[in-house]
């Protein structure tokens, strides 16, 4: 697949076909992801890919959590910051609502937190997520290594013939996946990737993005 392809059919899956993904064809692509750019070299990220019988336990156990309504375990980072405001903020509803409504849960539904939350605890139906884990010593600069690392992966996966969403989602429920995965305490949970084949016979979502113009500025050009 032309690199320029891949980018642009890159988008956040959320309605997974129950085929599973051969797990040559994930070593193939996380063999090749090796090569994103990492500062230092540092490669500090830490996959854990889980499928089969132990995916299916997470995700009845945290289904359940989000179907009680639990408000998850104490966050290790803000998912986003506080004090939004014009460009992000509108950004941010707009997706929001266009992604959830194709889901078919309207903003005025009482039950939509929860709703919501069982979605993405069930990683969208996905045979497959990704853990990633970075040191708790790492800094900033090593938190952009792994964005780079997991948009590699996501652009691969493409390359397959597969789809993903990442999803942050999967930190409120940090300590159920910890344990799930066995990841020690020095690891803190940066977010899952859920990876699978496409499910036919529904809406198929693209969010709107900015124009280039908007976030580019050419300086000398």
């Amino acid at each position: 697949m032309d690199v320029y392809e891949a980018v642009d059919s890159r988008r956040a899956v959320r309605a997974f076909s129950d085929e599973p993904v051969p797990r040559e064809v994930l070593e193939r692509v996380l063999t090749a992801a090796t090569r994103a750019p990492s500062s230092g070299n540092l490669q500090p990220w830490h996959l854990y890919v889980v499928t089969g019988e132990p995916l299916a336990a997470l995700k009845r156990t945290a289904t359940a959590r989000a179907l009680a309504g639990d408000p998850g375990d104490e966050r290790e980072y803000p998912m986003y910051p506080d004090g939004l405001d014009s460009p992000h903020l509108d950004r941010f509803a707009a997706a929001a609502a266009q992604r959830y409504a194709s889901l078919g849960i309207q903003r005025d539904d009482p039950d939509r937190p929860r709703k919501i939350a069982a979605l993405n605890a069930e990683a969208f139906g996905a045979p497959a997520v990704l853990f990633c884990y970075l040191d708790r010593t790492m800094g900033p600069g090593q938190w952009a290594d792994a964005g780079m690392y997991l948009q590699t992966v996501m652009l691969l996966l493409r390359a397959e013939g597969l789809h993903s969403c990442p999803q942050v989602m999967w930190t409120v429920y940090r300590e159920t996946v910890g344990r799930a995965v066995g990841a020690d305490d020095g690891l803190v949970l940066f977010c899952g990737v859920s990876v699978g084949f496409e499910k036919d016979g529904v809406p198929r979502l693209r969010t709107g993005r900015a124009d280039m113009t908007e976030t580019v500025s050419f300086i000398g050009v």
